[in-house]
Parts: C-alpha cells; sequence; structure tokens
C-alpha cells in the first residue's frame, strides 16, 4: 500500500490545501491554469509544501503530457531522453509537454545547460522544485527564463484541514474510529509540512491499533510514539531542517562542542556541504555581525573552500570556520537594524530622497537644485561633517544601536563623537 501522504494527494486545484497566494481565487497560478497557459516556473518552498502535488495537478488540469526527474538520480542522458521524448508528444499534442524536475539545486551548471534549448524553445515547460534559495542555485540563463513562485509552510488551518480530510476520506484511515481529542503536539512536529504530519498521522495509527477500539490521538500520546520512532518517521529526510536549525543556536549560543556535533550529524547524513556554508554565512552577519566582521571573512572563504575541495576534506574547514563562529563574541545589531528600517518603510512609506544628496548628472537637474549644498566630507577635518543623510522629517531617527560587546563599544564611541548621539 502507498504512504499515506501518496494516497491523499489531490487531483485537482479545488482540492489542494494551503498556499492560497498562488492558487486561490484569482491568484496567479490558478488565473494561468485556468487560461491553460502557463511559463516555465520554479517552485521555491520548505519540504512538504506541495510542490510536487502543485505540478502534476497543473499538468493535468492542463491535460499535457508530464515528465518528472529527480535530480537526486538524473544525468544529463535522462534530461536529453526525457526532451526526445518531449519532441515527440508535442508534434502529436501541439502543446508543450510539462517536465517537473524535483530539488532542481542538486542539478550541475551542466545538467542545468542541457535544459536551456528545450525551455528557450518552448519544445518542454519546466517546473521545477527546491527547498533552496534558486538565486544560488540555479544558473541565471535558466533562471532568467523562469518564473519563481514562493510556497509558505503550510499554517495550523491547512495542517488540520489535512488531518480530518485524510481521516475521513482515506480507504485505510476511514475505517477506524479515529478521536483527535488534542492536535497542539501533532502539528507542532509537523513544523508546517503536510507529508510530515501525514506520516505521522499514519505512524500512530499503526502504533495505536487495537482491534475493536478507538484510536485516541493525545499529546502525550504522540509525543511518545514519535520518540520511540523517530528512525522511521524521518525516513524521508525531514529532519533536515530541525538539524539545521539545531547547529545554528549552537553557533548563536556560542557551544562548539553542539556545534561541531550537529554539523557531523549533517555530514554524516550526507548533507550538501554548501547548505551548511551558506547558512554559516547567514549566522556570520545575523548572530556575530559587528561584533566580530572577520566572522563573515571566515564563513564566505569556508563556502569558496569547500566548493574547491570537497568531502571528505571539506569537513575540516566546515568544522573549523564552525568553531570560530562558535567562539565569536554575538551581535544581532546589524540584523535588527534593517528590520527596524524596513519595517519603518512598511509602516510609513518611503520618503523622498532630499535634494542635496541627489545626484544631478544633467543640467536641468542642477537648476532644480539637485545635490546643491552637499557638503563632501573629505573636504573637512577628520573626513567627516555633519549634515543630513536621512529624508525630512526622519532627522534623529535611530535604526542602528551598537550592542556591548568590545568592537561596538568603540563604534558607539565613534558614532557619540561625531554626531553627539546618546545611546
Amino acid at each position: 500500500m502507498q504512504p499515506l501522504a501518496e494516497r491523499m494527494r489531490p487531483k485537482h486545484l479545488d482540492q489542494y490545501i494551503g498556499q492560497e497566494h498562488l492558487v486561490g481565487n484569482h491568484a496567479v497560478l490558478r488565473k494561468a491554469v485556468e487560461a491553460k497557459v502557463i511559463p516555465s516556473f520554479i517552485l521555491w518552498g520548505p519540504p512538504g509544501t506541495g510542490k510536487t502535488t502543485l505540478a502534476s495537478i497543473i499538468a493535468t488540469q492542463l491535460e499535457r503530457p508530464f515528465f518528472q526527474l529527480s535530480a537526486i538520480n538524473a544525468g544529463v542522458k535522462d534530461i536529453r531522453e526525457v526532451i526526445e521524448q518531449a519532441k515527440n508528444k508535442r508534434f502529436f499534442s501541439q502543446s508543450s509537454p510539462v517536465l517537473f524536475i524535483d530539488e532542481i539545486h542538486r542539478f550541475s551548471k551542466s545538467q542545468q545547460d542541457a535544459l536551456l534549448g528545450a525551455v528557450e524553445k518552448g519544445i518542454v515547460t519546466l517546473i521545477g522544485a527546491t527547498t533552496e534559495n534558486p538565486s544560488f542555485e540555479v544558473i541565471p540563463a535558466l533562471l532568467s527564463r523562469c518564473q519563481v513562485y514562493v510556497l509558505k509552510p503550510l499554517e495550523q488551518s491547512h495542517l488540520l484541514a489535512l488531518l480530518h480530510r485524510a481521516i475521513r476520506e482515506d480507504e485505510y484511515l476511514k475505517h477506524y474510529a479515529i478521536d483527535l481529542q488534542e492536535t497542539d503536539t501533532l502539528l507542532t512536529i509537523s513544523g508546517g509540512d503536510g507529508r510530515k504530519l501525514l506520516n505521522a498521522l499514519e505512524l500512530l495509527v499503526h502504533q495505536l491499533n487495537v482491534p475493536d477500539q478507538p484510536l485516541v490521538i493525545t499529546n502525550d500520546v504522540v509525543m511518545q510514539v514519535i520518540q520511540q520512532n523517530l528512525a522511521q518517521y524521518d525516513k524521508g529526510g525531514e529532519q533536515h531542517y530541525d538539524v539545521i536549525s539545531a547547529f545554528i543556536k549552537s553557533i548563536r549560543g556560542s557551544d562548539p562542542d553542539a556545534t561541531v556535533y550537529w554539523l557531523a550529524r549533517m555530514v554524516e547524513g550526507g548533507e550538501d556541504v554548501k547548505f551548511i556554508a551558506r547558512r554559516m554565512i547567514i549566522a556570520a552577519s545575523e548572530d556575530i555581525g559587528l561584533a566580530n566582521p572577520n566572522a563573515l571573512l571566515m564563513a564566505t572563504t569556508c563556502f569558496q573552500a569547500v566548493q574547491a575541495v570537497g568531502l571528505p576534506e571539506a569537513r575540516i574547514i566546515l568544522s573549523e570556520a564552525a568553531i570560530y563562529l562558535a567562539t565569536s563574541p554575538k551581535s544581532n545589531a546589524a540584523y535588527v537594524a534593517i528590520n527596524k528600517a524596513q519595517a519603518h518603510i512598511r509602516q510609513h512609506g518611503v520618503a523622498s530622497v532630499p535634494l542635496h544628496l541627489r545626484n544631478a548628472p544633467t543640467e536641468l537637474m542642477k537648476q532644480l537644485d539637485y545635490g546643491k549644498a552637499y557638503q563632501y566630507p573629505h573636504d573637512f577635518e577628520g573626513n567627516f561633517t555633519p549634515q543630513a543623510y536621512l529624508p525630512d522629517g526622519l532627522q534623529g531617527t535611530t535604526f542602528f544601536e551598537p550592542q556591548n560587546n568590545p568592537a561596538e563599544m568603540k563604534i558607539k564611541d565613534w558614532l557619540k563623537q561625531r554626531w553627539k548621539l546618546s545611546f
């Protein structure tokens, strides 16, 4: 028998749960499907959010031939074979077959290059699925030919709808008296991942199945069963995000031993070393920042080095960088500053650039006082002169607040001396 998550895979957009911003009424993908014209696109989102299902539904509703490859085990030869088959299908159907590539971020540059001609000529309509940022993992030439749609983790209401639908409609589960007394733990461990949720439900049913007795599901029961069967529950690799979360939080918490432990878990599990290194670059800026600016240099160098060296030696480079980050002083001042500035813009809108800060490449702009009265700091003692850089009405607003570590205390003193600030 197929797994529950596979049995419950919807066949039509009206059955699809979640991602209303893409497939809800009047949303972009629904409108494209209804018009029977879709571009090549990439679905970017966490596991279990419906990427594969959405691709299959779209091909079905458009009545297009559907080809599917997984980047884990497909090569250039497989791509070319599918493209040849697609050419024949297109000849007979007069419509572009859909080629769905799961985990497209795992394709090498040469594998992605092999897709370019077919996508550009419309031989196939490409739908890629990825858990990684396409900007980093998809070559620019292919990315420029595709739209990118972001899928969100499923919300609690979506997860509950999945649960109740599975209990009500699944050919196997509907024969059981399942009593969902509590769902908090079940929803929490799913982490917004629908497949993970349904895998957990199926595991619970198998474990709690007693003839002629209702299956009572409570938070305590869920925790007990899932912990005892963690390996079976996680057979699809859903812990990927849990482990990287523990790794980053160990760096943030300045615990080098825990950091190396979670790093080893990922290395032993076959995690992509580039994925680990990218997360360290983010941690270096978000959690260490100006308390130790060299952390970002270390993390960036690590990313370049592991690409050049590869496994198994890359694990040593990752370990060195991870320990360096874990033992660095911590500050999230830069992270907080950009969040505050973005929040201000979302709340208040954008303000006009002051005239003295504007560029004046033409005579007309000069006549309009663009750039007038701008004071060039290098013309002044200490390469500094106080003048307004924020828009009118925002002078005195503080977004960046240095924290109490040696490096940022120096920045704080420097700012106080020049701007006469009081933090």
